[in-house]
């Protein structure tokens, strides 16, 4: 365990943005793998119904997921699993969850179903220290269910044109969330992803980022690199299949700079 303190009680952070292919997976299970690389325990949940970050944590049962933890209520310790990472377990999702905003709607407690499978009492065993949700790359019922789970959202900003556009989406919907249903939800941070620091482009969203969010966008940026790429097709972060890459590099950091942050809130 590094120097940096627990949290008090798991802390809760949704993964999301709407736009897809902004590295959002790539950033949930790399931040999850270097946040249990320093000794904390995390849990992903994988609330996307393609499943890659289940994937890309190696996870080949997914008998039960999270389309049965919101929809069946099925017991957490039926949905956990261990990663090959030590510290580090998930609950995995397949395609059926891509129904479960339809038969959902039903359910009067349809926004709190996730925030109140995550606070069980059977939830006090696991010792969590960090909670990651990887979002659906859209505004539908499974992000607002993350986001009224969730303490905080993280949200990963590709380096590329239009980049910032439908951040104002996000906000709005975060907006919304905070009004019905978790006034306590706060914006935890902007990573940027994909980022050249050769290229004028990836300067020019990092600047327009900084301008517009000042201290909600992170110091970390997450580079542009083919290991970060690679590893998903083996089934693992780009903490263990390069540990010393770039990418891998870059994750440590914003998994150390999001740790000193919430120990000087805590302070």
């Amino acid at each position: 365990m590094s120097d940096l303190s627990r949290p008090a009680g798991p802390r809760i952070i949704a993964v999301a943005n709407q736009k897809g292919g902004v590295g959002k997976t790539t950033t949930a299970i790399n931040l999850a793998a270097a946040l249990a690389e320093t000794g904390l325990r995390v849990l992903v949940v994988d609330l996307d119904p393609q499943g890659n970050a289940s994937t890309g944590l190696g996870i080949e049962d997914r008998d039960v997921t999270t389309y049965e933890l919101l929809v069946d209520d099925a017991p957490l310790n039926a949905v956990i699993q261990r990663t090959s990472i030590p510290g580090l377990s998930i609950v995995p999702a397949t395609v059926d969850l891509s129904s479960a905003d339809i038969e959902l709607m039903a359910n009067e407690k349809r926004s709190f179903l996730l925030h109140d499978a995550l606070r069980q009492t059977a939830m006090d065993a696991f010792g969590w220290d960090y909670i990651l949700i990887d979002c659906p790359p859209s505004l539908n019922l499974l992000t607002v269910n993350a986001m009224v789970a969730a303490h905080s959202v993280l949200v990963p900003l590709q380096s590329e044109f239009f980049a910032l556009e439908g951040l104002s989406q996000l906000m709005l919907t975060i907006r919304e969330v905070r009004q019905a249903a978790n006034p306590d939800l706060r914006i935890e941070g902007v990573v940027l992803t994909m980022y050249d620091k050769r290229n004028n482009l990836s300067q020019q969203v990092e600047k327009d980022a900084r301008d517009n969010l000042g201290e909600l966008v992170f110091e970390t940026r997450i580079p542009r690199n083919v290991r970060v790429s690679e590893a998903p097709s083996y089934a693992m972060p780009v903490l263990s299949y390069d540990p010393n890459s770039l990418g891998a590099i870059a994750y440590r950091d914003l998994a150390v700079e999001l740790l000193k942050k919430h120990n000087k809130i805590a302070a």
